[in-house]
This record gives structure tokens, sequence and C-alpha cells, in this order.
């Protein structure tokens, strides 16, 4: 089973009788693990974290939002935190092998839900927006619960998209989607002025100039007489805390203003806090595979969900050093099958220029036109395979870890067995797509520039490459499926067709 976060946020903060109420029904449902609760008066919100097998996991958000739309009224809720809804936001997380097409899969049908039974009007944002200015949270919530009760009968545009065409009087509008893994963090100042949180929040918010991936306000946080700088990193391996928290404190220190302390709100990847040691503590070559809690895990000492393997972060849209750096890491991914998958990318891009040379210039059609957008649609598909592989191969280390207490268990047997056969069946994908465009690129030969030669021979050996490190992947893999005496006769024929394939 594939399994999913999902982070609820509630506006209710105060009554932790009523906080309860809305997170029992979920603590109900078998399968799902409420793993955190964080309630703040000041910002009179709630943050809930869940995890488990999807199906189950939106049957349990669905529970607890039907509580919070009859219990909580947005006429008489005052807090320091914008919102527009008794429930306000819904992200789902993949985890493992999840995909986040899965997760956006979720979103929507928990709208559908919604807007459907609890007569809540839904915005979809995040990866499961259907409009594009509406995957940020913070333009789809301009206005509040108050501004958009008045707004929604005159502007078409802010209609929401499934669900009545008004606010709830009571519960307001829910905002639904999908997202990668965030931390929300916070920073005390030693202040209780917030002017200066907010212009240090204007400073480090990446839309104003700041840091990439962080938005950030500036608060007043009454019952500790302090400001508060509130962040939210969308993508920690962008911006890591380090770097967030080092901002604030310079920012702050313009203003004769000092940090008195952080937080963080709800969960983070532990990888998050490692890169914040490494850097206060100026750690020289350190690996994380020696940390006593990995070992343990990567020998089946601990218990783990089936399927909760570490997400690998979107490792396409890492910059290149940082991907290196991952790639030359003693860990188990990313490995050769995703840098395969990012050889071929560059391959594949390498051959986009070199089409682009021989067209005329400032002519986007002709006889080449088909080739360059078909080069690019292979381009996308190399880069989904460098996620693709490392997150088949943490499938296949989970599904193993799981099996180990119990190695007769037939379904446990056939998920390692189908986590395995995935694992193969994506280096072949990539061994594929490297094969097909290789091919491309030589049939049309003859038509390009030759000024740009080399850069095509660089781009053809690229792609060759590709697909000889992807094909010794699938044979590895299937050398232990076959082991188990499991029928892998497809694999295999394609494997050594594409062996045979001329260079």
């Amino acid at each position: 089973m594939k399994w999913f976060e999902c982070v609820p946020n509630f506006s209710e903060g105060r009554d932790a009788e009523r906080i309860e109420r809305i997170v029992a029904p979920a603590r109900a449902v078998p399968g799902v693990a409420v793993l955190d609760v964080e309630r703040n008066a000041d910002h009179h919100r709630s943050v809930v974290s869940l995890a488990g097998p999807g199906d189950r996991l939106l049957e349990a958000v669905f529970r607890m939002m039907e509580v919070a739309v009859r219990e909580i009224d947005l006429n008489h809720h005052h807090g320091e935190h914008p919102r527009m809804g008794a429930v306000d936001v819904v992200p789902f997380i993949p985890l493992g092998s999840a995909t986040m097409e899965e997760a956006i899969g979720l979103a929507r049908a928990l709208a559908e839900r919604a807007s459907g039974e609890l007569g809540l009007p839904v915005y979809l944002y995040g990866e499961a927006a259907r409009r594009p200015e509406r995957r940020d949270l913070a333009a789809v919530r301009k206005g509040g619960f108050e501004g958009l009760r008045a707004e929604l009968p005159n502007d078409p545009s802010r209609a929401p998209d499934l669900g009545p065409a008004r606010v709830h009087p009571t519960a307001g509008i829910v905002a639904i989607g999908a997202r990668p893994v965030l931390i929300a963090y916070n920073v005390y100042l030693t202040t209780g002025d917030v002017a200066v949180a907010k212009k240090v929040a204007h400073a480090v918010r990446g839309r104003d100039g700041g840091l990439a991936e962080v938005k950030a306000l500036g608060f007043e946080i009454r019952e500790r007489a302090r400001a508060q700088v509130s962040m939210n990193l969308t993508d920690y391996r962008r911006t890591p805390l380090h770097r967030a928290f080092e901002m604030v404190r310079r920012e702050a220190e313009r203003y004769g203003v000092a940090v008195e302390e952080s937080e963080v709100v709800g969960l983070l990847p532990e990888d998050a806090l490692f890169d914040a040691a490494e850097h206060f503590l100026q750690l020289n070559a350190f690996d994380r595979g020696n940390v006593l809690e990995r070992k343990l895990d990567a020998a089946g000492s601990r218990g783990s969900a089936a399927d909760a393997a570490p997400d690998p972060e979107r490792l396409a849209r890492l910059p290149l050093g940082e991907f290196t750096e991952r790639l030359a890491a003693r860990t188990p991914t990313p490995g050769g099958g995703s840098a395969a998958a990012a050889v071929g990318a560059l391959g594949t891009a390498l051959g986009a220029m070199v089409i682009a040379y021989s067209m005329p210039a400032g002519t986007p059609t002709g006889p080449l036109a088909p080739v360059r957008e078909q080069l690019a649609d292979a381009r996308t598909g190399f880069l989904e395979l460098v996620d693709a592989d490392a997150r088949s191969y943490e499938a296949v280390r989970a599904a193993r870890r799981a099996l180990r207490p119990d190695p007769t268990n037939g379904e446990l047997q056939r998920a390692w067995e189908g986590a395995l056969r995935r694992a193969a069946e994506v280096p072949l994908d990539t061994a594929r797509l490297a094969s097909r465009v290789r091919k491309l690129l030589e049939t049309h030969r003859a038509a390009t520039n030759t000024a740009v030669g080399s850069d095509l021979v660089t781009a053809l050996s690229l792609l060759r490459s590709a697909q000889e490190g992807a094909l010794a992947n699938v044979a590895t893999n299937l050398e232990e499926l076959v082991a188990k005496g499991l029928t892998v006769g497809d694999l295999t024929a394609e494997l050594e067709r594409l062996r045979g394939a001329p260079p």
C-alpha cells in the first residue's frame, strides 16, 4: 500500500476539547496514524499531521472536516493567522513510492466529497490547481473569510472550483491540494514590535526578492509579548532551515533586535535537521548513513511503515552540483538508474540545441520543428525517470524491511515481488527512451548544422551511455527475480532486444 501524509489546518487553537473532538474520528480509522497535533492560541489555529494509505487517509480527513464544519463558526473567530475556512487548508503529500499524481487524485476526490456532502465551496490549490493562479495558497486565500464573503457574489474570477458559488455562512471556504514536503518554521524576536517582524519577513520572503521558496509573515504573539517571523519553507533543499534562520537573525540585527528562539510547527524531514547540524557544527564529510537510527532501519531492527520510504525530494529539480553531491553520498538512492536517466536528459538537451541551431533563425516551423518538440518531450520523460528510479528502489527497500519479520506472509511477498519488478521496469523505460532519441537524432543527422557537429557526437555518446547503464541496472534486478523462480520473460526479451540494437 502506498502511503501519503495529510496536514489539515483547522481554525481553532484555543479550545483543547473541541480540537480533540475534531481529531478523534481520525484516530478511529484503521491504518491511519495521527502523527502530531499542534495548536496555537494567538494564531487561533491547529495543524494536524496524519499518514496512511490513500483511501483510509481520505476517509479520516473527511470525518475530521465533518466535525469542524459543525463546530467552528468563523463569524466569532479572530486570530493572527490568515484564514478563510473552518477547515482552512488540506494538503496531501506523497510518501515513498506514492506519486504526486496520486496525491492530486486524493485531493480532488476529497474536494468532491467536501463540496457534495458538506456543502463547502472548494478551491483546488498547489499541484492540484486547475488554474495556474491558484497554485499559490496565499493568492487563493486573499481577503480571508470576510473579504471573500463580500467579493464572491460580484467577482466571477474568485468563484470556487467546486461547490456553491458562495461562502458557507459559518465554515467559509476550504483549499484542498497536493504539494511536496513543507516545513513550517517560526522565529521569535526579542521585541514585541510587530513592525520589526513584518520588515524582516519582507526581506526574507521569496516573492519580494528574499530567499527562494520561502513564504513569510510577521505576527504579534500577545501571550508572549513577542513578535514572530512565521515562515513556510516550500523547498528546504533550495532554502534550508539554517539559511532562513541566519537571514532572519541578520535582518533583525538591523533594527537592534536579536532572535530569542525558533520552533518547527508540525513535522519535518530529518535531513533538514542534518543540514542544519552540518552547517552550524561545521561537520566535514559527514555520512548520514552512519547515524545510529538509520543503521538500525537499514538492518530492519526498527519497525516502519511498509511503503513509507523517504521521498527522493524531486531529484530532477535539484541544481546540478547538489544532485552530484547526492549521487556521491553513501546512500542507496540516487544510484545508477537515476544517473542513467540524468545522462539521458543531458544528451537529449544537447541534441535539442543541435536541432535549434540547424533551423533557420526566427523560424519555428519547418521539417525539424517536430523533431525539436519530440526532444522536448523526451527530456521531460528522462527527468521524470530520474525520480521514478529512486522511488522504485526505495519501494524495494521498504518492501524488504516489511518482509523480514514475516517472510512467509504471502501479501508481503507479493508486494516485494511487485516492487522489484517495478525497479526493473523503470530503467527499462530509460533504455527504451535513450534508444528512441538516438535513432531520432541519427535519422536527421544529415540535416543538422556541421558547426555543431561535435555537440551532436557528444549528445549521441551520452544517450548511448544512458542506454547501456540503464540496461545493466535492469539485468541486476532481473537476476534477483529469476533467482526467486518468477516469470520475467517479457522483461528479458525487451532487455535482449535493446542490447542487440545497432550502436
